[in-house]
């Protein structure tokens, strides 16, 4: 029998409730992987983290992300609201890390997670992403139409067509005409299955720009053969849509800030800060943050 400590916290959120949660199990090493993966469907959160001793020193931890259905490799939120557990934790019990840089190994490789802090203490973190930005083959907007319910005419095309893309963990990205159709989106698990299976993509990211509002982004994350049929916030999904819109960009040489907002269909709005450097026509960094809300804390059991 074993016991462990977790805690869940809202990741994205400005109050509690709000964003996406997260569980954080610490001390998994003694757990297998149909354990762990166990344990994320009893949680039934988008995500559920599992810390485990690092392979290399100088890091800070391995991780390991399930979603109720399956490991992923790499995800935003995760890392987010991980590296604000394990520091605010950390913290609580008078072993405060030195610096605000933390280096977690994960299966997308070593991920660089720097604290955000104010006059309180931890507040948050962003996370860079562990792979550059890769833009991958088209869609048909017939098929995100299957996908989500909407309408083609409903999808905007002037900028780019449905399209895969990836800063760690791939996602279908399709840009909406307007607020109304993003609301109206519905997803379809049997056409995911048909037309974007797991081995293809994490999930479809829709999401409208509306420069005069804010945030100026808005966007939902459907993922249903994750067991996610919708995610209040993606950072792994938005992290590569800034590299998306910075490669679209015109300019060679810039850096793309945006708030992007998600979960707000849900009664879960999120608010993700998200960034990209791009340097001769080239995407070089790109990364997303925001603020975390505790939520619980306890012990499960694994017998």
């Amino acid at each position: 029998m074993t016991l462990l400590r977790f805690n869940t916290v809202d990741v994205f959120a400005e109050r509690q409730f709000g964003g996406n949660p997260l569980a954080v199990v610490h001390g998994a090493d003694m757990l297998t992987t149909e354990q762990m993966q166990s344990i994320a469907a009893e949680f039934n959160l988008s995500e559920t983290t599992f810390v485990l001793r690092p392979q290399h020193a100088g890091n800070t931890a391995r991780i390991r992300i399930f979603t109720p259905r399956a490991e992923l490799p790499f995800a935003g939120h995760p890392n987010v609201g991980t590296a604000y557990v394990l520091a605010a934790e950390a913290a609580r019990r008078g072993r405060a890390y030195e610096g605000d840089t933390l280096r977690f190994e994960e299966l997308g490789g070593l991920v660089t997670v720097n604290l955000l802090r104010n006059s309180a203490g931890i507040i948050g973190a962003h996370v860079a992403a562990p792979q550059p930005l890769s833009v991958g083959s088209g869609m048909a907007p017939g098929i995100v139409a299957a996908l989500s319910g909407i309408s083609t005419h409903g999808i905007e095309q002037s900028r780019h067509l449905p399209l895969i893309a990836s800063a760690g963990n791939p996602f279908l990205f399709t840009q909406l005409k307007d607020r109304a159709v993003l609301s109206a989106a519905t997803p379809n698990e049997a056409a995911f299955a048909e037309h974007l299976p797991r081995d293809v993509a994490a999930g479809l990211l829709l999401y409208v720009r509306e420069p005069k509002s804010d945030p100026p982004i808005q966007a939902r994350m459907f993922a249903p053969l994750h067991g996610i049929p919708e995610d209040p916030a993606t950072g792994s999904a938005n992290v590569a849509l800034i590299g998306l819109l910075a490669h679209l960009n015109s300019k060679p040489d810039l850096v793309l800030k945006a708030r992007i907002g998600q979960g707000v269909d849900m009664g879960r709005p999120s608010l993700v800060e998200a960034m990209a450097a791009k340097r001769n026509g080239i995407v070089t960094a790109t990364k997303v943050g925001g603020q975390c809300v505790p939520v619980m804390s306890g012990t499960l059991t694994v017998r």
